[in-house]
């Protein structure tokens, strides 16, 4: 006879376990703690044994709930499967799905590459996936992850006017593909097939003195800045190093070779070994630091602790106090400056410079020159920038100098 809702309700524990039966199988099972479980009784499909599936607890399973999901098992039992199993089936798809996600991917791809970033770049990547990638797609097994779902989450920053953040996103959600189809979690990089699907940036250039007479006037304000003696320095050898302003202000103590001259380090954009030659006004301005900064791993410490190197803001707002608008001088304006006045005024060899800025130079069969490609030139070329800079700044502060020829053809 079939239960009701009320007896199921009323049913209270007794000295031992009971079972309450209800129709075609089914069954409350009443412990002596007071718990009662809906079950459903059915033979093995191999075998033919007595087995148990377990529907779900009573109150939070309903009587009429209880019902459904023994028809839905016994229609499973009637096509050959066991819902025992299917149950097991769909809790492993479940915990595969979660590990499988676009978020737990990237967190994985994440941690295994971001040892080798700086710190700038690790908390832009984090930050861009965390506030713009997973709250749309984070949440998705990667494999159904299709590219107008993707292009879906770009365009929420495109629309906001974001145009370099959609790209950034873009770029690091196929690195993030990538990584999954290496680790064997997917076979095809959806962002692949966005090519041309955003609305592209307007290219932005660095703010940058190129002019002579204005180099000299900014070489003048920098050996006469008025803050810390550690900014003053990094002011003044990204003037005579022209190299990425992220490099010189993690620029690290056991860098430099003072034997040979040189600063060492690895390229973080395309993680290759570059050398910067150290000509004697660049070692001047290190020696001059040394004592200063040597208890930290960096050149440059930061005022906030010696253990980070200085913030990326630091030669922005000293150019800014010393009254350089963000129109005309940027930190990364110093490689342009760099690149114009060696190319234009010293004329020097384009591909000589472009391997001093630490860009990537192939011969003429396509292969990358190694990092002591031309080193002999480019020490002569960064003696040579160095001694120019010395004579602009001495024009700019109204001193004499005698006209010399600075270029390559100077012995």
């Amino acid at each position: 006879m079939a239960l009701t809702e009320l007896q199921v309700k009323q049913a209270k524990s007794g000295i031992k376990d009971f079972h309450l039966t209800d129709d075609k199988g089914l069954r409350l099972l009443v412990r002596i703690t007071g718990s009662k479980t809906w079950q459903l009784r059915y033979r093995q499909l191999l075998g033919n044994k007595q087995d148990i599936f377990t529907i779900g607890s009573y109150p939070e399973t309903s009587l009429k709930d209880a019902r459904k999901e023994r028809d839905k098992a016994r229609a499973l039992l009637a096509k050959g499967l066991d819902p025992k199993q299917q149950v097991k089936a769909i809790k492993a798809a479940n915990k595969l799905n979660a590990t499988n996600t676009f978020e737990a991917l990237a967190m994985e791809w994440f941690e295994t590459i971001s040892p080798t970033w700086s710190r700038t770049h690790t908390e832009r990547t984090i930050n861009l996936l965390k506030n713009h990638l997973f709250p749309w797609i984070g949440a998705r097994p990667i494999t159904e992850i299709t590219p107008p779902e993707l292009l879906a989450a770009l365009r929420k920053l495109q629309d906001r006017g974001l145009l370099e953040s959609a790209k950034r996103a873009k770029q690091t959600s196929g690195q993030v593909f990538r990584y999954a189809i290496q680790t064997g979690h997917l076979s095809s990089d959806p962002s692949r097939d966005l090519i041309g699907a955003l609305t592209s940036p307007k290219v932005k250039h660095h703010a940058a003195l190129i002019d002579p007479k204005e180099v000299g006037k900014l070489l003048v304000a920098i050996d006469g800045y008025q803050g810390t003696p550690t900014v003053k320095a990094a002011l003044q050898l990204s003037a005579l190093f022209f190299q990425r302003p992220g490099e010189i202000r993690t620029m690290k103590w056991e860098q430099i070779d003072w034997e040979a001259c040189e600063w060492r380090y690895l390229v973080t954009k395309t993680e290759t070994q570059h050398i910067v030659p150290l000509v004697r006004q660049a070692l001047a301005i290190l020696r001059s630091l040394q004592p200063l900064t040597m208890r930290s791993p960096y050149v440059f410490p930061s005022a906030r602790g010696a253990d980070r190197p200085l913030s990326e803001n630091g030669v922005r707002v000293a150019l800014r106090t010393m009254g350089f608008t963000s129109e005309e001088m940027t930190a990364h304006g110093f490689r342009a400056m760099g690149r114009t006045l060696l190319d234009e005024v010293l004329n020097f060899p384009p591909e000589l410079i472009e391997h001093q800025m630490a860009h990537a130079v192939r011969d003429p069969l396509g292969r990358a020159y190694n990092r002591t490609k031309h080193l002999p030139q480019r020490k002569d070329m960064m003696k040579k920038w160095a001694n120019y800079l010395d004579v602009l700044k001495i024009q700019a502060s109204g001193g004499n100098v005698i006209a010399t020829t600075f270029g390559k053809n100077t012995a």
